[in-house]
């Protein structure tokens, strides 16, 4: 992680943005219906770019069944009426570019819903040409009676259905979902035809779900070892299986690479690809082919400067490889929200807003999760309110926690998250009213504050910052790192920490302290010995210097 030169001419805009990611149902409802919309996002753009992100994800708002909540497609020219229309995407798109903001719609390439119009036509007829346009197969045992091979869902159970005719159904996640035969040249077509009819409708990229699958190893070879649905995300080995990271996905990434290419604005591509090496998930963000990758290295890490330190250094073992920069993300609409996974209360809280600090502040983008910026907990919802189709059938904890609708404003649900009274589709709890973007918007030692200073303060320092960090060791508690004239130190321990003797010239006070009153820095004092923090950053806390 040593220094380097800074850039020598203007990077596209996605080396180094700022991302907020939507889950559209949970973000803003306009039409009052519990469900979140494309106009409701409209109309919270001009938060979006007071907060200070460059971009915007959406996740899945086509035409779908909603069986898995918009991730099994129907058909991927259209907007599903729960979310509006092709105009409500375009005045949603227009609206953010005249903030500055740029848009990243949601694209699922593994699978489709099975009502899309060719699923049904593969149904209708076992010599149709839409069959082999996803994975049907004959069964093994007497008659073919038993699944195909010994895949399991990731949502449980087999991975394969059986229909009327007796062959078998290849479905990774839901039975809702079954998986494109990217063998067919048909399916290849389609997709880059989808890609250019939002791109030509203003997207500014794509975030591509499941990027690590699409394609099966030859064969449809049994795994190695059989894993048990209560464990399967608990393996080990989970990625190293014959329908993850398979060769024939790169051709697909290149061939769209080109096509992003023809379009003007520096369009990209992110993959949501998990692997089992950083080697391998290198060879997504080779120069031609996706611009970016996930890196969910930061989601599996405990609150430790240990782990953390073990993160960047994984991260960039992985860019490196092939002159990447790196992405960053602590939480999203799959996992647990960040203040109750480093503890919840007001420690977990206290560790997620110094979290954010160290990720602001590293080279590369990072990827927000709507809330974030809140300090939403995850929410516990009842049994019978649930709504995640992973939850539903198999039970665990599910997903419904951290997909709770956002509170923006008032003392009771829906906490304007719609016009009136009508409550939301997940149940928000009592204890949003003080989370509310209105309650904590005037509030100067809020983490809304918190996160919209830092945005601005990175937006404004980064002409002046290089694209590599060098580690500053602080002790084993201490997460510390230089960045050029930034310096952050994050302390993990249970101690304060003296870092009054930091070595670096020039030290002012703190330009920003995670457990702070950001608008009043000037009397929390430096932390060289004049007061307030006296030299000492206290536990579950981080802190940004510039150096003059």
């Amino acid at each position: 992680m040593t220094a380097r030169s800074s850039r020598t001419r203007p990077a596209p805009w996605w080396r180094h943005a700022v991302c907020y990611q939507i889950y559209v149902r949970s973000f803003a409802d306009a039409d009052g219906d519990g469900v979140g919309d494309l106009a409701g996002i409209t109309s919270r753009i001009p938060y979006l770019a007071d907060l200070g992100v460059d971009a915007v994800w959406l996740t899945p708002f086509y035409t779908s069944p909603q069986a898995d909540h918009g991730y099994d497609v129907a058909d991927y020219r259209t907007v599903d009426p729960l979310f509006g229309d092709l105009a409500a995407f375009d005045a949603m798109v227009a609206q953010a570019h005249r903030h500055g903001i740029r848009t990243i719609v949601d694209i699922v390439p593994n699978h489709s819903s099975t009502e899309h119009p060719w699923f049904r036509a593969a149904l209708a007829a076992p010599d149709a040409p839409e069959r082999d346009r996803y994975v049907f197969h004959r069964g093994r045992g007497e008659d073919g009676a038993e699944p195909p091979n010994n895949w399991r869902s990731m949502f449980g159970g087999p991975a394969w259905s059986r229909v009327d005719d007796g062959s078998w159904y290849l479905h990774l996640f839901d039975s809702s979902q079954p998986d494109f035969n990217w063998e067919n040249p048909v399916v290849g077509d389609e997709f880059e035809s989808v890609l250019r009819f939002w791109l030509d409708r203003g997207a500014d990229g794509f975030r591509i779900d499941v990027g690590h699958g699409l394609f099966k190893a030859a064969g449809l070879p049994d795994t190695p070892t059989v894993v048990d649905d209560d464990a399967i995300e608990s393996d080990p080995s989970r990625w190293d299986r014959p329908y993850w990271d398979q060769p024939g996905v790169h051709d697909v990434y290149r061939r769209w690479h080109r096509v992003l290419a023809e379009y003007p604005g520096d369009r990209m591509a992110i993959a949501e690809a998990w692997t089992s090496s950083p080697e391998a998930m290198a060879r997504y963000i080779r120069p031609d082919e996706l611009q970016q990758c996930f890196n969910f290295h930061w989601l599996e890490a405990d609150w430790s400067a240990a782990q953390f330190r073990g993160v960047i250094e994984a991260t960039y073992d992985a860019v490196d490889l092939v002159g990447a920069p790196p992405t960053w993300v602590l939480s999203n609409h799959d996992v647990t929200r960040t203040v109750t996974r480093y503890g919840g209360g007001s420690v977990g809280l206290a560790r997620a807003r110094a979290a954010l600090l160290a990720m602001l502040g590293l080279p590369g983008s990072a990827y927000l999760y709507a809330g974030e910026e809140l300090g939403l907990p995850q929410v516990v919802v009842a049994p019978e309110a649930r709504r995640d189709p992973t939850w539903l059938r198999g039970g665990g904890d599910g997903r419904d926690g951290c997909r709770v609708p956002l509170p923006w404003s008032g003392t009771a649900a829906p906490f304007g998250f719609g016009p009136g009274l009508g409550q939301p589709w997940l149940p928000q709890p009592d204890d949003f009213a003080t989370l509310s973007v209105e309650a904590q918007r005037t509030d100067p030692a809020s983490t809304l504050n918190l996160v919209r200073t830092a945005l601005r303060e990175r937006r404004r320092l980064l002409p002046t910052l290089p694209d590599r960090i060098e580690p500053v060791d602080r002790g084993a508690n201490v997460l510390a790192y230089r960045r050029g004239p930034l310096t952050c130190i994050v302390n993990c321990g249970a101690e304060p920490v003296d870092v009054s003797d930091l070595g670096v010239s020039d030290l002012a006070e703190p330009l920003l302290v995670s457990t702070g009153d950001v608008g009043a820095l000037g009397a929390l004092g430096g932390l060289g010995g004049r007061g307030g923090l006296g030299g000492r950053l206290p536990p579950d806390a981080a802190a940004w210097f510039h150096s003059r």
